[in-house]
């Protein structure tokens, strides 16, 4: 009954380069729209997405944190790795979790002496949220597809391409709306943690431009009070895209 979220979380549908999203090819494959809402809105599968991020979370825990390139890479853009946290560092995926693990940490409110088995005898993953490592990636323009793969496995497109594009966006919007020092302000993590240089976003395609075009335009008109009965038909050839006001 949770199948085909449309656009959960904000993610954005449009292609990235070398092919189309997961939902727009499902959705041509069925032939009957079966992969949109009635809108005609790309859903998103939270239950076909999770286990790949389950997935990159997994390997950048056990693997790709002691990786010397991957290490190499933290250091450039001056963020911490799990295991290099000084408070209860996390060297694995099947690590106790402590409290006040690390800024990208989760504390569940009850306690976990040692790894924890789901139902079927397997070690459950410790969250450690991959956000902060995406978003520090694409600030600095290091977020090619070789460091992707490199920091979250063969799963990374499934796992973390919905979460990174959604990433790149919002960078795109931080730099619309402030000005540089506020948009690095919004991207330091900590006094030690603090983003060394800021580049434009790499390798932009203009389906990705325009996917943020539109979403800003409805950004604007939430700032406007038009939704709901009052939103502007953002499927009118003729809407240029502005935020239209009642007369």
């Amino acid at each position: 009954m949770f199948s085909g979220f449309p656009n959960a979380g904000g993610y954005p549908s449009f292609p990235r380069a070398g092919g189309t999203t997961r939902s727009e090819s499902s959705s041509a494959a069925s032939g009957s729209g079966s992969g949109q809402n009635a809108g005609g809105t790309p859903q998103f599968d939270i239950f076909e997405w999770h286990p790949a991020y389950q997935s990159c979370q997994r390997y950048f825990l056990d693997h790709a944190q002691h990786d010397n390139g991957v290490q190499a890479v933290a250091a450039l853009v001056n963020i911490c790795l799990p295991f290099q946290w000084t408070t209860n560092p996390i060297v694995n995926s099947t690590s106790p979790l402590p409290h006040s693990a690390g800024p990208a940490s989760y504390n569940p409110p009850w306690p976990r002496p040692g790894p924890v088995m789901n139902s079927r005898g397997q070690p459950l993953t410790v969250w450690v949220s991959l956000v902060p490592y995406i978003r520090r990636l694409i600030v600095t323009g290091m977020d090619r597809e070789g460091i992707m793969h490199g920091f979250f496995g063969d799963d990374w497109r499934k796992g973390v391409g919905p979460v990174h594009e959604c990433e790149r966006r919002n960078y795109l919007f931080a730099a619309k709306s402030v000005g540089w020092a506020k948009v690095k302000y919004q991207y330091d993590m900590s006094p030690h943690e603090s983003v060394p240089f800021l580049k434009p976003l790499q390798d932009v395609q203009l389906a990705e431009i325009e996917g943020a075009e539109k979403t800003w335009s409805q950004w604007l008109a939430m700032e406007d009070w038009m939704v709901g009965p009052r939103a502007p038909d953002v499927d009118d050839p003729a809407d240029d895209g502005a935020t239209r006001r009642e007369s």
